[in-house]
């Protein structure tokens, strides 16, 4: 018996001391290490450090870490956008990172209060007031309860209503709400019923995609963005100049996508019916009142939105619209701005520094210059970085492949950045080929009927199709 008392076995030891500190798994710290040493390499090898200034070998450490980090999972995605925005004050913030002033270290940490971040949070604050109030379960169940009983119209109407939800809300919290309300029509079918699957994957489609065409919809369209903003010579892309280019692109993409389904997963009935009324709506704890005032706050933000042309209140600004309104008058209480998806935020933060650092150190203009621009064209440039951008996106979040491409590509197409950087942020969003790509795919996957194939027949449609029609899209709005 061990002097102490328990024998501890010696092979047992490692697991007994992460225990202790409270590491339920090693292999994550060997994960991160294995990033951390692949980042090292990276930033001293030979060449790197003959080319290389200092401040630009510590950004492409950053960005080698951020990279190997996100596309591994070793650590949450958005904790890698805090480590980012903590390695810029820690390796570019002090005169040895190329500071030439005490107070350099705060343009690292000033990516929080970014416009383009305030503007996300505008809309998850607008989107939790519609879940508060259930005013998106009522506009959801309205539609589809006028939909008809032909499994064509149902599922177009599915996606529609998905798409359109999508565009303001995570994409993660419409799908939920969206198989949660469509849950007792696939429990009807039978369990080998192509329809089902053709439901399933039109809802996690139709998020995914209809992320793409808004501004607020998805991280990468504001990364895109805000790049664009912080050039030289800023390139402003308002709320209904991003819809009007990227709108179209996903409405097609997801209208194939529904051609696809219908004939891929044909119903094995003439009809089918959808109840109209799910159990989980059946209770709606909002006043009325409430209600009325989450419908006014919403046409008033969105219609502020949609003509920034016309007035001079920038997007970010209109989002404190939904901000002020929905807390003051108590629509949203302490609980519901607690639950916020602050975590997005955060990655979309340190995305921002990432960028930023990856410019400001010059580390963007060698990168380009290792690559045969010059032979292959713009076009060409342009189709390659998206076809990347959905291959990584497939294996690491949009977000992270956006935050790492969007400044590779506008410095690889320096003086026509917008003809790159909108279609990698459009390309970003057609990534779904795997069960685990993005979490609507997630979420459909739970239920069981769906398998990888499945996936990947859809997701390859969409993730073929999307870079192009994002180039032309471009090509037609700036020339």
């Amino acid at each position: 018996m061990h002097p102490l008392g328990r024998i501890v076995r010696p092979e047992r030891v490692p697991d007994s001391v992460m225990g202790h500190l409270g590491i339920s798994s090693p292999k994550r710290i060997l994960l991160f290490l294995g990033c951390l040493a692949l980042a090292l390499l990276v930033a001293q090898a030979p060449p790197v450090v003959a080319a290389l200034e200092p401040p630009a070998r510590r950004a492409l450490f950053m960005l080698a870490l951020a990279a190997a980090l996100w596309a591994t999972e070793a650590i949450p995605p958005f904790a890698v956008g805090i480590l980012v925005i903590g390695l810029d004050i820690a390796l570019l913030g002090t005169p040895r990172g190329g500071a030439t002033s005490p107070r350099d270290w705060e343009q690292s940490v000033a990516v929080i209060g970014d416009p383009l971040v305030w503007l996300f949070f505008g809309g998850f604050v607008l989107a939790a007031g519609m879940a508060r109030t259930g005013l998106d379960r009522r506009l959801a169940r309205s539609v589809l309860a006028r939909l008809g009983e032909r499994p064509g119209t149902i599922l177009g109407g599915v996606m529609v209503v998905t798409f359109a939800l999508s565009m303001f809300m995570s994409n993660t919290a419409t799908t939920a709400m969206m198989l949660a309300m469509l849950a007792p029509l696939v429990a009807s079918l039978e369990s080998d019923d192509p329809f089902a699957k053709a439901l399933l994957l039109g809802t996690a489609v139709a998020a995914n995609v209809g992320g793409m065409a808004s501004l607020i919809g998805t991280p990468p369209n504001a990364i895109a963005v805000g790049a664009l903003n912080d050039l030289p010579s800023p390139v402003v892309v308002d709320f209904l100049r991003w819809t009007t280019i990227a709108g179209p692109v996903a409405v097609l993409v997801c209208a194939l996508a529904w051609l696809v389904l219908r004939r891929a997963y044909p119903a094995r009935q003439r009809t089918v019916r959808l109840p109209p009324e799910p159990e989980i709506d059946r209770t709606d704890p909002a006043p009325r009142w409430q209600k009325g005032v989450v419908v006014l706050v919403l046409l008033l933000t969105v219609g502020l939105w949609t003509t920034s042309q016309w007035h001079p209140v920038p997007a970010a600004a209109v989002s404190f619209v939904p901000i002020v309104l929905l807390t003051t008058t108590g629509v949203l209480g302490a609980s519901e701005i607690r639950g916020l998806n602050y975590d997005v935020l955060f990655l979309l933060a340190g995305g921002l520094a990432l960028g930023d650092a990856v410019v400001r150190t010059g580390l963007s203009s060698w990168i380009v210059g290792g690559l045969p621009t010059e032979t292959m064209g713009e076009t060409a440039l342009v189709l390659v970085t998206c076809y990347a951008t959905v291959l990584l996106s497939n294996l690491m979040s949009n977000t992270a492949a956006a935050n790492v491409l969007v400044p590779l590509g506008m410095a690889a197409l320096a003086g026509a950045e917008p003809r790159i950087a909108l279609p990698i942020a459009m390309s970003a969003s057609g990534a779904m080929c795997l069960p685990v790509a993005t979490p609507p795919n997630a979420l459909a996957s739970a239920d069981g009927r769906l398998r990888a194939r499945d996936f990947l027949g859809v997701g390859l449609l969409v993730g073929v199709l999307t870079p192009p029609l994002a180039v032309l899209a471009v090509r037609f709005a700036h020339g």
